[in-house]
């Protein structure tokens, strides 16, 4: 039985506005795999990119080397190419070179058979006022779960 794996892109939520969620396959290779289930890798710095043949990539996804691997290891921070429907890929696509939006990883989890996922979202850039907002809502939900608790 193994553990679950869900490493979350928390800076994702705060500086972009989640518009649509999608669920893409990774491909990876076998030391890629292995740190992913020892919980090595960071999703915080990256975002996806399509190439000229209208495939998608996760660009600046950290994967640590596998201390085992030796020669066999691979790059850290290369690219890796995600699996998405035609159909999925083509509306993405257009949404970016359109509305100008970007597509951010807000995690990346294994499912029960063991395969890696990674949750992508098209998403807008927020402003600092945007920001500044999220951050005052959320002081007050501290602020009034600390009244509720002393309450009781």
């Amino acid at each position: 039985m193994q553990k679950n794996i869900n490493i979350k892109n928390k800076k994702a939520r705060f500086e972009y506005e989640i518009l649509d969620k999608y669920i893409a396959g990774i491909q990876l290779t076998g030391t890629e795999i292995k740190s992913i289930r020892e919980s090595k890798a960071r999703i915080t710095e990256s975002f996806c990119e399509f190439n000229e043949k209208g495939e998608l990539f996760a660009i600046n996804m950290f994967i640590e080397e596998y201390i085992y691997g030796h020669a066999f290891n691979h790059n850290p921070k290369s690219e890796r190419k995600l699996l998405l429907n035609k159909r999925e890929l083509k509306k993405l696509l257009k949404e970016v070179q359109n509305a100008g939006l970007t597509i951010v990883p807000l995690r990346l989890f294994l499912t029960d058979k063991g395969w890696a996922k990674l949750e992508i979202a098209l998403a807008r850039g927020k402003k600092n006022y945007d920001k500044r907002e999220t951050i005052k809502t959320r002081d007050s939900k501290i602020h009034l779960d600390r009244i509720k608790k002393n309450f009781n």
